[in-house]
């Protein structure tokens, strides 16, 4: 019997958001692999696996396990698997387990930074686009930030962190900032103003920035 694995795009956290194909990919899956609220998504799903963070990489193994052992397992990322996603989590593990890429398909979602974007009326292929989730080493965004480019970005820490980094390394306290807080949901927040007020005002984990190209 031959396993398959389904890495599935989830889109920014509403259901309005999911894809048809993804739908009906955990649907016709043995077995559903994802966060709670990932999972939540989903009104018809057969066995699931909730993860979190700190057992994310364990419940990852369990669902290329189950592929192995010739289930279709689907893997539900937030956003799209390849941007801060799963993917490469994913496909690491499979490697470790012999299990064949060509038996993994991903299934492209939409991106929280492609909602802030289109929230934000910007053609986001003209824009410096960054994500530093789980990275300690922020200081890539200085190599762009005066690129004269919009900078779009997923922040490691705090909002306010990432701003007060940018003011400790010479950006203008007077760039305009726009942050984009949990999109999708019912109390989404869209904020603009100077990058000085965003280092003292207090966000979600769940925000995209939207930086300026100048002052």
């Amino acid at each position: 019997m031959s396993g398959k694995i389904f890495i599935i795009g989830i889109g920014p956290g509403a259901e309005e958001y999911l894809t048809l194909k993804a739908v009906n990919c955990v649907k016709n899956c043995d077995y559903t692999v994802g966060s709670a609220r990932a999972i939540d998504l989903f009104r018809d799903v057969k066995n699931t696996i909730a993860f979190n963070v700190k057992d994310l990489v364990d419940k990852l193994e369990e669902g290329v396990e189950l592929a192995v052992s010739g289930n279709s397992v689907a893997i539900l990322s937030t956003g799209d698997p390849g941007f801060s996603g799963v993917l490469n989590t994913v496909l690491r593990i499979s490697k470790e387990k012999n299990f064949s890429k060509d038996k993994i398909e991903v299934i492209p979602g939409i991106s929280s930074l492609q909602l802030a974007a289109a929230r934000n009326h910007i053609q986001w292929d003209n824009a410096n686009v960054m994500t530093f989730h789980g990275r300690e080493n922020i200081e890539d965004i200085l190599e762009v930030i005066d690129n004269g480019k919009i900078t779009i970005a997923l922040p490691s820490r705090k909002v306010k962190d990432m701003a007060q980094f940018l003011l400790d390394n010479g950006v203008s306290e007077n760039r305009q900032v726009t942050v984009c807080e949990r999109l999708s949901y019912p109390d989404e927040k869209i904020v603009s103003t100077s990058l000085k007020n965003i280092a003292t005002s207090e966000f979600t984990y769940m925000c995209i920035m939207v930086i300026s190209s100048k002052d």
